[in-house]
C-alpha cells in the first residue's frame, strides 16, 4: 500500500513536466504538419532551419501552402532562388519571445518586424495577413498560423 501511495505521489508531483519533455519544437512541429510544407521548404532553402530549433523563445508567424499558393508560382520560385530576398521575407514572420494570442491582440495599432498589427472583434491582422490559428505551443516558443505571406514593404 505504502508503494502504490509511493508512485501514485510522484506520478502527481512529476505530471506538470510528462509533456515537456515531449514537445517538439517549432521546425519539428511545422514539418509534422502538412500545411506547412512549402514553409518547410523555403526555410531549409534560407538555411534557418536551425533558428527554428534553437532553444528561443521565439514566436513564428507561420503561413500555410494556401498562403504561399496566393503567390504567382514563377514569382515564388524565384524567391526561393534568391536565399536573401527569402531569409528577408521568413524573418518578417519571426519574433522574439513568447508572443502568446492575448499579447499579439494587446499589440493593436504597434509593429510587429515593420508591419502593422490590427485587431478587433473579426480577427487579428499582421499587414495584410489574418491570424487563422493561434498558440500552438512548442518547446523552443509558439506558432500562430497567418493566411497570407508577410512580405517587406518597399519604399
Amino acid at each position: 500500500m505504502k508503494t502504490l501511495f509511493a508512485c501514485a505521489a510522484a506520478l502527481f508531483v512529476l505530471a506538470p513536466f510528462a509533456g515537456a519533455a515531449d514537445e517538439k519544437n517549432i521546425a519539428e512541429t511545422a514539418m509534422a504538419n502538412k500545411d506547412f510544407t512549402t514553409l518547410v521548404t523555403a526555410v531549409k532553402a534560407a538555411g534557418l532551419a536551425e533558428a527554428l530549433m534553437a532553444k528561443g523563445p521565439i514566436t513564428v508567424f507561420a503561413p500555410t501552402n494556401a498562403a504561399f499558393d496566393k503567390i504567382p508560382k514563377d514569382k515564388l520560385a524565384a524567391v526561393l532562388a534568391d536565399k536573401e530576398l527569402l531569409t528577408k521575407i521568413l524573418k518578417l514572420h519571426i519574433v522574439e519571445g513568447n508572443v502568446m494570442a492575448a499579447d499579439v491582440v494587446k499589440m493593436d495599432g504597434k509593429m510587429v518586424n515593420g508591419l502593422p498589427i490590427k485587431a478587433n472583434e473579426k480577427g487579428v491582422w499582421i499587414g495584410t495577413s489574418m491570424v487563422t490559428k493561434t498558440d500552438i505551443k512548442c518547446s523552443n516558443g509558439v506558432i500562430h498560423v497567418i493566411d497570407t505571406v508577410l512580405m517587406p514593404t518597399t519604399k
